[in-house]
């Protein structure tokens, strides 16, 4: 089969619409808008730090500046349009791909007990039943509650580390579900009391399982590998999403070669639908203003894709030793067009109601004249709003003498 080619300048603006970053970011959701969007990108992940807004949040903001995040709090905590479980990591999910994952929490239970054995030892088995039993008749319970609870044992019944996994190996195997967050923390019940009837309707077979998974994945990637494939949901394994696109080439899957931003990198033979070209040549030019992303956005999240299309190169440095990183805790890629033109440290200091920018660092090559200074003005008043604050305040040498 003879690889369709694909440039980078299409594979970039593709790969920007199937993420929902190719819309107008100011126009507002129409009823249903932001369910469809997430359902449109797969799920959007969950994190925790918050030197803005939490990762969340800043995803769904940086496609659509109408975005609060009341908005997904009432999907996940009240219309229950939307579950929270894990992807390759903690993220919100469509409620109507849930009957998928209970398939997951078949497919992976045995490996996951296991795993929490080798981790945390066999204690928390013991303490699974209890606590059903406990969350069925009483309700809701945080892992922090079941430090209250009396001992009934020299060590404890209710130890505070075997309740604490056995909690999270309940919601894993998908017996309890995230019914809300208290201050971000996990408040848990039965997942048949979270989550509407639909959601326990039947779960694909073992052959659909695969095949949900690496077309959907598919869709949402325009192209990827075997890897790539696999790893969008982390639901197959890199050898079954393999498996899958061989046995589909054809009318199906082809394969493309895509070039590489850079023209001393060779191309990529990718995987591909079948429809590639004509999706191509229906996506539009993506808005020219500039966006900021959040480290945990699916458009940067895959490293090595990303220095292929956009020749950026990107990590997050949340884990790196302070002495040792390059640019900082949690920096932000600045998105203008269909191309990354820098990246920038802020923070936002909500007690004295400032956004405050550290440092920009520009790629190589690129100015912030006045025009593209104009412009991040703009974005920054605006994620300042975001943020809660009233103010943005830069420091003395935020902008490095070009």
């Amino acid at each position: 089969m003879t690889p369709l080619p694909v440039s980078a300048a299409q594979g970039r603006r593709l790969v920007l619409d199937l993420q929902g970053l190719a819309g107008p970011p100011h126009r507002r959701f129409e009823d249903g808008g932001l369910l469809k969007l997430v359902t449109r990108m797969g799920f959007v992940q969950v994190d925790s730090i918050r030197t803005v807004e939490r990762a969340h949040h800043t995803i769904l903001y940086s496609r659509n500046r109408t975005y609060r995040p009341a908005m997904l709090d009432r999907l996940l905590e009240r219309d229950r349009s939307m579950f929270e479980h894990w992807t390759h990591d903690a993220s919100a999910i469509p409620t109507t791909f849930y009957p998928v994952w209970r398939r997951k929490f078949r497919r992976e239970a045995a490996a996951l007990r296991q795993k929490y054995r080798r981790w945390h030892g066999p204690d928390f088995e013991a303490e699974t039943g209890p606590l059903l039993d406990l969350i069925g008749k009483n309700g809701p319970v945080r892992a922090r509650d079941l430090e209250r609870r009396p001992a009934r044992n020299p060590r404890g019944w209710w130890d505070w580390h075997a309740g604490k996994t056995a909690l999270e190996f309940l919601w894993r195997t998908g017996e309890l579900a995230v019914a809300r967050r208290d201050n971000f923390q996990k408040v848990y019940d039965l997942s048949r009391r979270v989550l509407p009837p639909e959601a326990f309707g039947d779960a694909p077979d073992g052959p659909a399982f695969i095949d949900w998974a690496c077309r959907s994945a598919l869709d949402r990637l325009g192209f990827g590998t075997a890897g790539e494939i696999a790893g969008y949901w982390n639901l197959v394994t890199t050898q079954e999403a393999g498996a899958w696109a061989k046995a589909h080439l054809g009318a199906e899957v082809i394969v493309a070669s895509l070039d590489a931003a850079d023209p001393d990198v060779r191309p990529r033979k990718l995987y591909a639908p079948a429809g590639l070209e004509a999706r191509i040549a229906a996506t539009a030019e993506p808005p020219a203003g500039l966006r900021a992303l959040s480290p945990f956005d699916p458009a940067v999240r895959d490293r090595k894709r990303l220095r292929h299309l956009f020749g950026f190169d990107f990590r997050i440095e949340v884990f790196v030793a302070e002495a040792q990183r390059q640019y900082g805790y949690y920096v932000f890629p600045l998105l203008e067009g269909d191309r990354m033109v820098g990246r920038i440290d802020m923070t936002a200091d909500r007690a004295a109601g400032t956004l405050n920018v550290r440092k920009l660092w520009p790629e190589p090559g690129l100015r912030f004249g006045a025009g593209r200074r104009q412009a991040l003005d703009g974005l920054l008043n605006r994620i300042s709003r975001f943020a809660d604050c009233r103010d943005v305040a830069y420091a003395d040498d935020w902008l490095p003498d070009l």
